[in-house]
Order: C-alpha cells, then sequence, then structure tokens
C-alpha cells in the first residue's frame, strides 16, 4: 500500500462514502476506507482524526471562508456588509463536486442520529467561529452571536435550495435569503 499520495484525501473520502453506502456508517471501519483507498490506516489518520470528520470536513471549509472573509474586510465596513460578502466568498466553493459529496453525507448522516449530534455540534462551532471574528472587529457579544446565527440561516436555507437546483449560481439566491431573513426579522 502507498505511504503517501498526492491524491490520498480525495480517495479517502470517495472509499468513505462508497462504504458507507453498501454497509451503512456503523459497519465500515478506518481499516476498510484506507484498504479501498489503496492506503493504510497511517495515512488515513494523517488526514482525517476519526470516519465522522470525512462526513463533516465541510464545515472546516466554511469557517476558514465565512471567518477569514470577515476578518479580512476594511475596518469601515459594516456588520451587516461582512456577511453580505462571506456569503458571496463561499460561491467557489460550491462546486458539483462539492454538490455529490454533500447529497451523498445527507443520505449517510439522515441514517445516524449520533451523526446528526456530531453535525450539529459542527454547526456550533461555524456559528462560534463567525461571531468570534465579528467580535475580533470590533462587535460586542450580543451583535456578533446574532449576526453569525443569522448568516449561518441564510447559508443552510441557500444551501438546501442550491443542492435541489441543477446549475443555479449560489451566492444571488443566499445574499436575497439573507436580505429576507433581516427583513422578517427587523418586522418581529
Amino acid at each position: 500500500m502507498a505511504r503517501w499520495a498526492a491524491d490520498a484525501r480525495e480517495r479517502l473520502e470517495a472509499a468513505a462514502f462508497d462504504l458507507f453506502e453498501e454497509h451503512g456508517y456503523d459497519a465500515t471501519t478506518v481499516t476498510q476506507i484506507a484498504e479501498r483507498a489503496g492506503l493504510n490506516r497511517a495515512t488515513f489518520f494523517r488526514h482525517y482524526a476519526d470516519k465522522r470528520e470525512i462526513l463533516l470536513a465541510g464545515e472546516t471549509v466554511l469557517v476558514e471562508v465565512f471567518a477569514d472573509t470577515i476578518r479580512t474586510e476594511d475596518d469601515a465596513t459594516g456588520v451587516y456588509e461582512c456577511l453580505r460578502r462571506a456569503l458571496s466568498a463561499a460561491e467557489p466553493i460550491m462546486t458539483p463536486q462539492r454538490k455529490a459529496t454533500a447529497l451523498r453525507r445527507i443520505r449517510v448522516v439522515a441514517q445516524s442520529p449520533a451523526l446528526q449530534e456530531r453535525g450539529a455540534l459542527k454547526l456550533a462551532h461555524v456559528a462560534s467561529a463567525i461571531a468570534d471574528a465579528l467580535h475580533d472587529r470590533g462587535s460586542d457579544e450580543l451583535e456578533s452571536r446574532l449576526a453569525a446565527e443569522l448568516l449561518l440561516l441564510a447559508f443552510r436555507i441557500s444551501f438546501g435550495w442550491w443542492l435541489a437546483q441543477d446549475d443555479e449560481p449560489f451566492a444571488p439566491h443566499a445574499l436575497t435569503v439573507l436580505d429576507d431573513l433581516r427583513e422578517r426579522a427587523a418586522s418581529l
């Protein structure tokens, strides 16, 4: 088995999803995933802490995109505009491959309450990272948390819509959803 492969992460992901769909998440082992990918267990653990991380790795990308975009905005940029720019920054990662992987992930996670709970914890981590980025820019704690939850809600709604579309871009719809959520919240 190969000790090092440039595409190891992608191979492990593909092997894991194939095995999860064939045998179920709980019945699939790390050893099986590594073997299916033509790699060894050590290579698996260089890329993932455990098999759950394969399913939930996308949240790490969201943290980077959202928090980094917010942190790099000019000091004069308002909180709401930071949210809009963070959603727009997600457009390049919304690829056909990511859509295919997300659909596979949804099917696997739907069969496991433990994975659903882990997914909820990951989303809470994303919200916390967004709030921290806003707080670092000078927003108070309440404003930071509210804005983070608003961004995450707009993303989740838009993500569900995007998954159901054939070739529609993500960002324009996400920005419309964010604007709609802001208006509705203001009218409560």
